[in-house]
């Protein structure tokens, strides 16, 4: 007999245990009536930090959507997984480094890597024990790390496959250069930050150019416009002209290009294709000279004469001056609004640079990835962010999968520096270049986590022979944070499409980013980071989850409030105490298919079939925020303040007989079919509960019981 009040942490920690020891987390383990799969493959948790609010949300929904299809009777399987998080994990580890008064530019790579694993393992164990803590009902048997030795060999037997499919090159373009870490970037790991910065006009020959970055402007000797540009028709594509610079007299040529924007500044510009994408193209176009200016620690070569060696910063105030003395400075805006590309993590403005990298060719896969979106075979929720999916598969550009760090999944490629080919060779075995006939060198860099993170489906399930991968893929949900739409999301479609002939998924569930209660992005600087586990040991785990669902439409931001999930521990107490009076009340019940039930017990429980049956639809509509607050107002509003209260009439020992046990039949089936419909949201406290139920013929354990019709 349940007895006091509710304490979560009693129940939580032998919960989980009770649940995770029955083995039916696998489902291999489930009944055989159990036969028709459902997938979901949790996104890998980066293995270096905590448990963070946004993984608290993660873990409740896709829990929800596990334990519902479970009780549906499917083969439910939540494989659970770890991402090394390449890029990501080594800057954090590099913060570590610098607090001990260390650098990775002063350590030997292979103790680089060995640390980070050890740093890496740490925090596996540690966050899986945080996952434990939401309830997360996974099949810990099935644990997979984006660094093991399987996933590996998959991941470069596909950059193998890629190569010979003629997707995969090598070459010298303009990628993103983070020049504190010295590692290129992909454009997904560049953000855009608004700065204010002076504007410089120069006068360029018979031309007036407008630049915010004069310290680029060394080696420009191409000045472009507009073919259809009027004010310029004299000038003809290729004339020369000679004219005073930085350093000197100088001959430009004239470049005519309709990539020119005719309304902004003069609609004249001069290019430094080595330091600038757009500029980059047009010299690849009309097959012009690409000059270096910077190098790739931010500082100034020798063409920069006088200013070579310098930091940029410490240079653009200098080079102003020169060219004002010569009398080539026309004007400065000092309040020129612009988005600067950063490195994501560390807010370092990024400095473009030609490298020899290697390259995805995209529009032949992102091509059929937009067109299974079109074609819904992908459902996406909400159905807004299609949009955005379609947007970035029509708009791509070649993806650099190289990292010039240590921590990773290495490329398995040799280098020949004299003709800068590359090629693949996964056993080790070439030595000569089959290009030029010239020695080679082994590739030092590690791929893009994206690259094998893209594959996160298909490896997770050990894909491509595997019993598990016939049974299981393509997987039946990707639940995922909306920010994922253009990073993630693609490249696991792509992949799944490329690898498998398959979708990988056949729905992307997306939540928006969890904020402090006043809607603020949580930050370290801020102050205002809300650990989810203090939440949970303050409130219990049910009243978190719960909470985090409540409210929470797909694809918009949260707003975590403490009051709110305080609110909800009140709400699980409610539970507890309408489950003590309902069992209180029903010790002598014996179960009787004789019950003769009155005009109103019969409309009381066809109000919560239909409820129920509305609640189900929710559910299978993935409207969870929708379904937990029915479920919460049936049960707090409809048979606490209701149906019990007019219940404790006919429960009195002066009560007809038949009476009390048609009232204890309809309050236990409603207590039953109430605790099955909430476990999925609240699974300890309604599993503790069920326990105790005076039911014949019941499950286990509830979380594999059936879910009502």
């Amino acid at each position: 007999m349940i007895e006091g009040q509710y304490d979560a942490k009693k129940v939580e920690n032998k919960i989980y245990k009770l649940q995770e020891d029955s083995g039916f987390f696998n489902p291999d383990n489930l009944p055989k009536t159990y036969k028709k799969p459902f997938t979901i493959i949790m996104p890998p948790a980066n293995a270096n930090g905590n448990l963070h609010a946004g993984h608290a949300l993660v873990m409740t929904i896709e829990d929800i959507m596990t334990r519902y299809k479970r009780m549906k009777g499917f083969k439910a399987l939540w494989l659970p997984g770890f991402d090394h998080a390449g890029f990501e994990t080594q800057v954090v580890y590099e913060k570590k480094l610098e607090k001990e008064g260390r650098s990775r530019f002063g350590m030997e790579p292979e103790q680089l890597y060995k640390e980070i694993l050890q740093f890496t393992a740490e925090n596996k164990t540690n966050i899986k024990s945080q996952i434990k803590k939401m309830g997360s009902s996974c099949d810990w048997s099935r644990e997979k790390f984006t660094l093991d030795e399987d996933i590996v060999k998959e991941v470069q037997n596909t950059f193998k496959k890629m190569y010979d499919d003629g997707l995969i090159y090598r070459g010298e373009r303009i990628v993103n250069w983070c020049s504190k870490h010295q590692t290129s970037l992909s454009d997904v790991e560049t953000d855009k930050k608004e700065r204010k910065d002076a504007f410089y006009y120069f006068q360029y020959g018979p031309f007036t150019i407008g630049t915010a970055r004069p310290e680029t402007k060394f080696g420009d000797k191409y000045v472009v416009m507009h073919p259809k540009d009027e004010r310029y028709k004299e000038y003809k594509d290729g004339q020369q002209i000679e004219l005073e610079w930085i350093n000197g007299k100088i001959t430009a040529t004239i470049i005519k290009d309709e990539a020119i924007d005719m309304e902004f500044g003069t609609g004249v510009m001069t290019i430094t294709p080595w330091h600038d994408a757009i500029d980059f193209d047009i010299a690849q176009r009309h097959n012009l000279d690409k000059e270096q200016i910077i190098d790739q620690r931010g500082k100034l070569l020798p063409i920069a004469g006088e200013f070579a060696g310098m930091k940029i910063t410490e240079a653009r105030p200098k080079i102003v001056e020169k060219l004002k003395e010569k009398g080539l400075l026309v004007k400065i805006d000092e309040n020129y609004i612009h988005n600067v590309p950063v490195c994501y993590k560390c807010e370092t403005l990024i400095e473009p640079q030609i490298l020899p990298q290697w390259f995805v060719k995209m529009k032949p896969l992102t091509k059929k990835a937009a067109d299974a979106v079109k074609a819904k075979k992908i459902k996406i929720i909400p159905d807004n962010f299609r949009k955005i999916f379609l947007y970035w598969m029509e708009n791509t550009i070649d993806w650099n999968i190289s990292r010039q760090i240590v921590w990773g999944i290495p490329i398995p490629a040799k280098i020949c520096d004299n003709c800068k080919d590359g090629f693949p060779d996964l056993e080790n075995k070439i030595n000569i270049c089959p290009t030029c006939k010239g020695s080679v060198r082994k590739d030092t860099d590690t791929f893009d986590t994206w690259f094998s993170s893209g594959q996160w489906p298909l490896v997770a399930l050990d894909y491509p022979n595997s019993k598990d991968f016939k049974t299981f893929y393509p997987t039946d949900v990707m639940e995922s944070g909306s920010d994922l739409i253009f990073k993630w999301i693609p490249r696991m479609v792509i992949f799944g499409l490329y690898l498998a002939k398959k979708v990988p998924f056949n729905t992307v569930y997306l939540h928006g980013l969890v904020n402090d209660a006043k809607g603020q992005k949580m930050s370290k600087s801020k102050g205002n980071v809300i650990n989810p586990l203090d939440i949970s040991d303050k409130y219990g785990t049910d009243a978190l989850r719960i909470g985090l669902v409540m409210g929470n439409t797909p694809g918009q931001d949260l707003a975590l409030d403490e009051n709110k999930i305080k609110g909800h521990r009140n709400f699980a107490n409610k539970i507890w105490n309408a489950a003590k009076f309902v069992l209180l009340n029903t010790k002598d019940y014996k179960e009787t298919k004789k019950v003769s039930l009155n005009k109103q017990q019969k409309e009381t429980l066809k109000e919560l079939d239909k409820t129920v049956k509305e609640i189900t639809k929710l559910m299978d509509d993935f409207k969870f925020y929708y379904a937990a607050e029915k479920i919460y107002h049936y049960f707090w509003h409809t048979f606490c303040d209701k149906i019990i209260e007019e219940s404790k009439k006919n429960l009195s020992p002066e009560a007809d007989q038949k009476e009390k046990e048609a009232t204890q039949f309809m309050l236990l089936e409603i207590l039953s079919k109430s605790l099955r419909v909430l476990h999925p949201f609240m699974p300890f406290i309604t599993e503790e509960i069920y326990q105790y139920l005076p039911i014949e013929n019941k499950a286990k354990l509830l979380m594999i019981e059936s879910w009502p019709n």
